[in-house]
């Protein structure tokens, strides 16, 4: 079986502060596949973009290790490490601050094909420039050579840093946030044409949203990874995940997704039945599950005193708590017995 793309393994990033340690990310191990859509879900400051730099070789784990296609990124020389960065390309989510305002998006395109000799000149670099515009849906390629940054709706500039990405024929995309500041009549559009690049180039995506309902849209075929507090609480198949969530903290994300008809709108329990809407500071991470001050299922005595790991519970399902993996264990044992 091949090397996967990318590859976490018990990866932690801890951040230094005047104020003390900030755990940002906490033991996490997830892999992309060639093709694969990987979905990082989460309320803001759960550690999902700082997982993605350590995926893209932006930020150096201080605990763990991050492979490509096998091999220790940080371990390998110059050269190696070069060709990694052009396999891996990432998708800011502002493209108002993405682009240099003082380049023309010519000179955007092309600088890269021309720096990494992809191009043999800089006719041939315009040509390749114009055709990436094409591949990303802005067409003609030049009514937008030319313009900058400033001349660009949102959802062109964006499509512009995907079109930036794909110069260097990279082989997983880390997508962060990449649609949240779009207008919403133009999200659906910039996802249909990720899912085209995907299915055409074969590219990976690990893919970073704090919106199930993207998530759900864009990476139906592929794995969602639910993170809280800097740790992975749910992982599995997206139609698993949306269909059948586990984990107290999924539930509660699913609730927050609106519900378009009125009736089904009524019979939810408002923000998913938390116990509380604040969320804990990475500095005072609460003892046992890092949830349980907030989880509508907390038993005291187990959840605040011990920390949950990340079991299976079916195939190819991993849920970090107490309750839901006691509750699976309960019904492997009765469906043995009978």
């Amino acid at each position: 079986m091949p090397e996967p793309l990318i590859k976490l393994d018990g990866a932690s990033q801890v951040f230094k502060s005047k104020r003390g340690d900030v755990p940002a990310v906490n033991d996490v191990s997830f892999e992309v596949n060639p093709g694969e859509v990987l979905c990082l879900v989460g309320e803001s400051g759960c550690g999902k973009t700082t997982s993605a730099r350590m995926a893209a070789g932006l930020n150096k784990p201080t605990d763990g290790t991050v492979s490509f296609r096998g091999r220790d990124i940080w371990g390998m020389d110059k050269a190696d490490f070069t060709n990694f960065r052009r396999s891996v390309q990432y998708v800011h989510q502002d493209p108002y601050a993405s682009l240099n305002p003082i380049r023309s998006i010519n000179k955007t395109l092309t600088a890269p094909l021309l720096k990494h000799k992809i191009a043999k000149n800089s006719g041939h670099a315009l040509e390749l420039a114009a055709g990436l515009l094409e591949r990303v849906d802005l067409h003609p390629a030049e009514s937008y050579l030319y313009k900058f940054p400033h001349q660009l709706s949102g959802g062109q500039r964006q499509r512009v840093a995907i079109a930036r990405a794909l110069s260097l024929d990279p082989k997983l995309i880390v997508a962060d946030e990449s649609t949240s500041m779009l207008d919403v009549s133009i999200r659906v559009g910039m996802l249909n044409m990720l899912g085209r690049l995907r299915d055409d180039l074969e590219v990976g995506f690990l893919f970073i949203t704090h919106d199930l309902a993207i998530a759900k849209y864009f990476g139906w075929s592929g794995k969602i990874a639910v993170m809280y507090l800097g740790r992975i609480v749910e992982f599995g198949p997206t139609p698993d995940v949306i269909n059948n969530p586990q984990h107290p903290y999924t539930r509660a994300l699913l609730a927050a997704v609106p519900e378009p008809d009125p009736e089904l709108s009524k019979t939810r329990v408002p923000d998913g039945g938390l116990r509380s809407a604040e969320i804990p500071s990475l500095r005072r991470l609460p003892t046992g599950c890092t949830f349980h001050p907030r989880c509508p299922r907390f038993e005291a005595g187990t959840c605040d005193t011990t920390e949950p790991q990340l079991v299976p519970i079916e195939p190819r399902r991993q849920v970090s708590c107490h309750i839901v993996a006691r509750e699976h264990t309960a019904l492997d044992r009765a469906s043995g017995h009978a």
